[in-house]
């Protein structure tokens, strides 16, 4: 559980888990309504909703807790449909593409990308200020998007 706080803060998320509802899996963890755990057996291998895992010391988000970040209060981006394209293709997202900055704008820390109708795309580093950053420059380093799954397959 701590392994999804951290991540969380380094997004500078404002985030709550219910401690009672996460379960940890073998370093995967899930989040559980309580109607569900009264059922869900020790063994599971899929069950409520998947949050990430802890893998060699590391936390990999999923997608469903990228959503749940961007419902609430985080550092996020808001990025044009051409560059929101290029970003879920695996592409750093240049300073002409975003359309707005909620949150940090400083240089290392992590922001969630969102499209123009808010949908969480994936998440990034800002690799320089947002406020003076030249357009042509990168300034968001894709960390994950929702197209790696798809890039993975092929």
């Amino acid at each position: 559980m701590k392994a999804i706080i951290k991540f969380a803060f380094q997004l500078g998320a404002k985030f709550f888990l219910n401690a009672d509802c996460t379960v940890n899996k073998d370093g995967r963890y899930f989040l559980l309504n309580r109607a569900l755990l009264k059922v869900a057996r020790k063994d599971f291998y899929y069950a409520g909703t998947y949050l990430g895992k802890v893998k060699n010391g590391k936390f990999f988000p999923s997608f469903n807790l990228l959503t749940m970040l961007a419902e609430g209060e985080a550092n996020k981006i808001v990025v044009e449909k051409k560059a929101a394209w290029l970003f879920i293709c695996g592409r750093d997202l240049f300073r002409k593409g975003i359309l707005t900055v909620r949150g940090s704008r400083r240089k290392g820390d992590h922001a969630l990308v969102l499209n123009e109708f808010g949908e969480c795309l994936g998440f990034g580093r800002i690799v320089c200020s947002l406020d003076g950053a030249a357009k042509s420059e990168v300034a968001v380093k894709n960390i994950s998007d929702v197209g790696d799954f798809l890039r993975r397959e092929a």
